[in-house]
């Protein structure tokens, strides 16, 4: 079992910054992938980056694409999404996920609770 809790999110003007946190504990969380997910209000949850075990490999929703950057510290069991030039479509609860398979394909399995990112216009 994988346990992640979400930290960092909420409230910033357009085009602001923000850094939100995935901490794992349980299972070695050093040998999988991690992906960040969103949810908008009255939308479906939606893949915005993923970054492989290792973190050499990363990808990314064209919506995110070049304002959003996934990194992570497998020392401190923590992944990060840096999100600049943040707009108000933004706006949605983050969650990390973790899981098996082989990259890119990851079969997400773990779920933390999310945290809420606001943007304001």
């Amino acid at each position: 079992q994988v346990q992640l809790v979400e930290s960092g999110g909420g409230l910033v003007q357009a085009g602001g910054s923000l850094r939100v946190s995935c901490a794992a504990s349980g299972r070695t969380f050093n040998n999988y992938a991690v992906g960040w997910f969103r949810q908008a209000p009255g939308k479906e949850r939606e893949f915005a980056a993923s970054i492989s075990w290792g973190g050499g490999r990363t990808r990314y929703a064209d919506s995110v694409k070049g304002r959003f950057t996934i990194s992570r510290d497998n020392a401190k069991n923590t992944v990060y999404l840096q999100m600049n030039s943040l707009k108000p479509e933004d706006t949605a609860v983050y969650y990390c996920a973790t899981g098996d398979g082989n990259w890119p394909d990851i079969r997400y399995k773990y779920w933390g609770q999310g945290t809420q990112v606001t943007v304001s216009s």
